[in-house]
Order: C-alpha cells, then structure tokens, then sequence
C-alpha cells in the first residue's frame, strides 16, 4: 500500500488548491465573485474527480499484481489439495516467522549477553534484525528505524574512509 499512499500524497489537496491559486490569479477583472467561486468549485471537483480515477486505477493494478501472483505460486487451497504434503508445508509457512523472530531474539539475548563478537559480527546481526523487523512488522519499522541506522553505519563509513 505504500505505493498507493505516495501517490495520494503527492495528488494531494495541495496541487488542487495550487491549481486554484494559479487560475484564480488569471481570472479576468470583470469577473464577480460568485463566478470566480463557481469556476474555483469547478477545478476542485475537476481535480478531485481525476483523484479518485488514479485511485480506482492504483486498486486496480494493485489487485491485478495479487491476481498475477497467486496465479504463479499457487495459494493454501492449492497446497491443501496434496494430503501430507501441502499440510507439512502449510504447516512449516505458518512456523516460518515465529521461528524467525525467537531465534533472532536468542541470538540478541546471546550477543548482549555472552558472545564477544567483533565489528563485523555485530553488523551481521544488525542486518538480521533489521531483516527479520521488516519481515514481522512491515516496511514501516524498517522507515522508522532509517535514520538511526544512517546515524549508526553512516559514522562508521565516514570513520573508515
């Protein structure tokens, strides 16, 4: 959805009321008031209506991509269909981010706890955990934890340079 998000915000109501500001400025002296908010009224429905359009659009091709993907991997009804198989499989996607996210939390408990790692080690895990967050919890913890990443790898560069 982030991609559905960036183009709102940059659609926004901000180019609506630039728009209106720019004609607003060319609108001929002998116009009255009650024209000159009419036609104002008109571009902001104007610019609205083209609005919800790349909305519709973006839905759209956002649920093609879905589409296109269960298409080429297969969904859990597929998997559901092979009798041992596809329950161990389903089984072993479900595991997947559980397991993921305690081994990474006992590795963090081993590594302020009892390893002596050195700096590239430190990193390593670094890496994973910012991996494993992503996965878990989305873009949006990996946006948030952005600049203190540049904070903490971008001193080390400057320092190696």
């Amino acid at each position: 959805m982030s991609f559905f998000s960036t183009i709102t915000d940059f659609f926004g109501g901000d180019v609506v009321e630039t728009i209106a500001d720019t004609v607003k400025s060319y609108f001929p002296p002998s116009m009255s008031e009650a024209e000159k908010a009419e036609l104002s009224a008109r571009i902001t429905e104007a610019e609205h209506k083209r609005e919800r359009e790349l909305m519709a659009m973006t839905m759209k091709a956002d649920h093609e991509v879905t589409e296109r993907a269960a298409q080429l991997e297969g969904t859990a009804k597929d998997l559901a269909a092979l009798p041992v198989v596809g329950r161990l499989i389903l089984f072993l996607r479900g595991c997947q981010r559980p397991v993921w996210g305690f081994a990474t939390m006992a590795m963090d408990w081993l590594w302020f706890t009892e390893w002596k790692l050195d700096e590239q080690q430190q990193t390593a895990l670094i890496v994973i955990n910012v991996l494993v967050l992503g996965f878990l919890f989305g873009e949006r913890t990996v946006k948030n934890l952005q600049p203190l990443l540049v904070q903490i790898f971008g001193g080390r560069m400057k320092g190696a340079k």
